[in-house]
């Protein structure tokens, strides 16, 4: 399985997480905190952009981290306990006897039975993760492991699918036909986590596919007021338009 890569976030106000899998992947982590002050430290780091680029491979997270009041980055390293290959069995065969949870998984949601389904537990429990750090501190966790910690809550926001590769594989063990859709299909869009966003062309054309041909325009036709000329109107082009339209409604009413 190939590790993922995500570029650094950039600075920025305080941040938690939005879904019930990033708050509890967050619950899971701290869970193990021996101090409630690296805790809050690692927050103020997090949204202070401190973090690396962050690679997510199976069972380990990865990360250069910094104080901000020093040019020293650590090297920071979160291990996750992966599951074992029966515990993958029953959750393959949960999501293959549930369409509904292969829907949400390929929309970018995680059912919520499925996080703790036939004794088999998504998010980590005790003593399952093992955080590494070399910078000097002592703490269980120390600051910059609970910084990487805290931001991949927010990309696990966008992308739940990742914890399944925190936990030791990708989401094609339980999804495995994914690739193969049937081209008709329309995929949800990937998460957009650089504030870019999608094209509204682009958009449009995942959302709304195409219509069949239509009739054409129809004799009885609403007919589209004048309207003033100018350089960025082509009136004709939009009474041909209306024109077209009116025929298709007018075809399906009369197919009712």
């Amino acid at each position: 399985m190939t590790p993922r890569g995500f570029p650094a976030f950039p600075p920025g106000r305080a941040r938690r997480p939005r879904t019930w899998w990033g708050i509890a992947w967050n619950r899971a982590w701290e869970a193990d905190a021996l101090d409630a002050g690296p805790l809050r430290a690692g927050r103020r780091l997090a949204a202070a952009g401190h973090v690396g680029a962050i690679t997510v491979s199976p069972g380990r997270l990865a990360a250069a981290v910094h104080d901000g009041d020093t040019e020293q980055a650590y090297a920071t390293r979160v291990r996750v306990t992966a599951l074992d290959a029966d515990d993958w069995d029953r959750l393959t065969g949960e999501v293959a006897a549930r369409a509904g949870h292969q829907a949400a998984l390929l929309a970018g949601q995680l059912p919520r039975d499925l996080a703790d389904v036939a004794g088999v537990r998504l998010l980590p429990g005790l003593g399952e993760v093992t955080p590494e750090c070399d910078c000097p501190q002592w703490d269980h966790p120390c600051r910059h492991a609970a910084a990487l910690c805290h931001q991949v809550s927010w990309l696990l926001d966008t992308d739940p699918a990742l914890l399944l590769l925190i936990r030791g594989r990708d989401v094609h063990t339980l999804v495995p036909d994914v690739a193969a859709a049937p081209a008709g299909d329309v995929p949800p869009p990937a998460a957009d986590t650089t504030g870019t966003g999608t094209a509204a062309a682009e958009a449009y054309t995942r959302a709304v596919p195409a219509l069949p041909p239509g009739p054409g325009p129809v004799l009885d036709a609403p007919t589209l007021p004048l309207l003033p000329p100018g350089p960025d109107v082509d009136v004709e082009a939009v009474r041909s338009a209306v024109a077209v339209a009116a025929g298709r409604a007018a075809a399906l009413l009369a197919g009712r």
